[in-house]
């Protein structure tokens, strides 16, 4: 693949990575269903129903923001890569990570908690469609 530069290869690794995590996020929100008695396919719990609502929406609503946030991270990654692999794959570790303490924070049930370290996937984004506007303006200088 000449056209893409080798270091382009941590690209789909970080994505995968990113995968893992979701995966492991959803199992969360499978978990927390059965702790918290919130049958399919109820996507959130309603309070005057269940005590433990909040609880569980919060552990649903993490995992949610995740996936809403998937097809941009994604995009990102991949067109930015091809002009800044390295860079690219760093902040998306960034994100990955951040996004982890997102979801943790948020599934304690106080959804400000989501902030405490979460709040730095932004830059991690941020930094991302630097690097694809970057790569764009790059194309048409060519």
């Amino acid at each position: 693949m000449e056209f893409l530069a080798k270091e382009y290869g941590y690209v789909p690794i970080v994505l995968v990575m990113y995968c893992f995590l979701n995966f492991w996020m959803g199992f969360q929100v499978g978990k927390a269903r059965k702790k918290y008695k919130v049958p399919y396919p109820t996507l959130y719990a309603i309070e005057s129903e269940n005590k433990d609502a909040k609880l569980f929406n919060c552990v649903q609503r993490g995992h949610q923001n995740s996936l809403e946030m998937m097809p941009v991270f994604f995009l990102l990654m991949v067109l930015g890569g091809m002009g800044h692999p390295c860079i690219c794959s760093a902040l998306g570790l960034l994100y990955i990570v951040t996004r982890y303490f997102y979801f943790t924070g948020y599934a304690t049930g106080d959804p400000q908690k989501r902030l405490d370290i979460g709040k730095y996937g932004f830059l991690a984004m941020l930094g991302l469609m630097i690097c694809t506007i970057s790569f764009g303006v790059k194309l048409l200088r060519q």
